[in-house]
């Protein structure tokens, strides 16, 4: 009689080993397309497991936390996050996923030319950053002390590229990663003696944030560079819109872009970074500019070049002389109010801006609206050089 106790008992226990060992080694997913779920700091196996269950990527719970149960023996745990799940998995792999922490990484695209405050719009939209405690992060330029002790702050040297970040990670993370970016490139991909000199980095990396803002043609830039590059031989204001663009940010410390053409205050506000006022370059980086333009630094075009105006279309005209560089003003001009002007018999959309002087749109919102005498030429003849 015992026996047959014991044997119908064991059946329904071996039925159930069974099932679990099945189920433990059985994929399954109730969902369609790609899953996001989000663990919570603090959050309980047995709430998981019901999360995980309700959510289709568990067919059952106990197997999950049988699992959980044994990994804790162990000193495993759940690491919260947010976890992407976008094919079938069984118990075993998802809690094995769950306490490895392979969290969901988000890609965060940083454009050749951002500066500090879009980069703070950026992780703000991706990863949910306050601005202001990001633009905090990149005013300790003791992170940078070891290659140029003498920096305001972080803006040129976080590298433009793109990221991958948790949803959690915090500004020191981007920060970090950005930086790390930057230090890499500088060792394995330019020259050597430019690590070995802060002043000269500097020098480099600022002169290609002021040419990265001037265009977004890769052939033009060693052009530009090697125009600014004679205007501070001869000690000429480089008279460069985006200095003047980054000067009012500072003073807004806005991580929205401007709109509209630089207005005569603008000009006239005497920062260290108005070209138009300072002869030389400003005292650091405007933006983090791109391999190409701070090769296009390390090495400008010679030439005898000293101004550039818009051809409106996404290029410049460059000329040697002032008089020169006037009629092709006059011209592009007078291709803008061409642009301007409505089709005949239509008044609609009289009264809207024209094109500007950098028809391709860059990180600063506001780049070249007014003619300079280093990039456009001047609009009262007294201001000539």
């Amino acid at each position: 009689m015992k026996r047959r106790l014991l044997l119908l008992a064991a059946v329904p226990a071996l039925a159930g080993m069974v099932w679990i060992i099945g189920n433990l080694r059985r994929p399954y997913r109730a969902y369609s397309g790609n899953l996001i779920l989000v663990i919570e700091p603090g959050s309980h196996a047995l709430e998981v497991a019901q999360l995980l269950a309700s959510r289709g990527v568990l067919a059952h719970r106990l197997p999950f936390l049988l699992v959980h149960l044994h990994g804790r023996a162990r000193h495993h745990r759940l690491k919260a996050g947010e976890y992407l799940f976008d094919r079938p998995l069984n118990p075993i792999d998802v809690y094995r996923k769950l306490i490895r922490g392979d969290v969901y990484l988000h890609a965060v695209v940083i454009p050749e030319g951002s500066d500090r405050f879009d980069i703070a719009r950026i992780v703000e939209q991706q990863l949910g950053i306050s601005p202001d405690d990001f633009l905090s992060s990149t005013e300790q330029n003791s992170l940078i002390r070891d290659i140029d002790p003498g920096a305001l702050n972080l803006e040129g040297y976080l590298y433009p590229d793109t990221y991958r970040f948790p949803r959690t990670a915090g500004p020191a993370v981007v920060v970090t990663a950005m930086l790390g970016r930057f230090r890499r490139v500088l060792e394995l991909r330019l020259p050597p003696e430019l690590a070995r000199s802060p002043e000269r980095l500097r020098a480099t990396i600022t002169l290609a944030s002021l040419v990265e803002k001037e265009t977004p043609d890769p052939a033009e830039r060693p052009v530009i560079a090697g125009v600014f590059a004679r205007r501070l031989e001869r000690n000429m204001p480089l008279e460069c819109d985006p200095t003047v663009i980054y000067a009012n940010r500072l003073v807004r410390r806005s991580i929205s872009r401007s709109s509209g053409p630089i207005t005569r205050s603008e000009l006239a506000a005497d920062s260290p970074y108005n070209t138009y006022l300072h002869a030389g370059l400003p005292p650091g980086p405007i933006c983090s500019p791109g391999l190409v333009s701070i090769r296009a630094a390390l090495n400008p075009t010679p030439g005898q070049s000293l101004y550039f105006v818009s051809n409106n279309r996404g290029g410049h005209v460059f000329a040697n002389t002032l008089r020169e560089h006037q009629r092709n003003v006059t011209r592009y001009r007078r291709e803008v109010a061409a642009l301007r002007r409505p089709p005949a018999g239509n008044n609609e959309g009289a009264d809207q801006p024209g094109s500007t002087s950098h028809p391709s749109a860059r990180p600063s919102g506001r780049q070249g609206h007014r003619p300079s005498r280093s990039n456009s030429g001047q609009e009262e003849e007294t201001a000539h050089p």
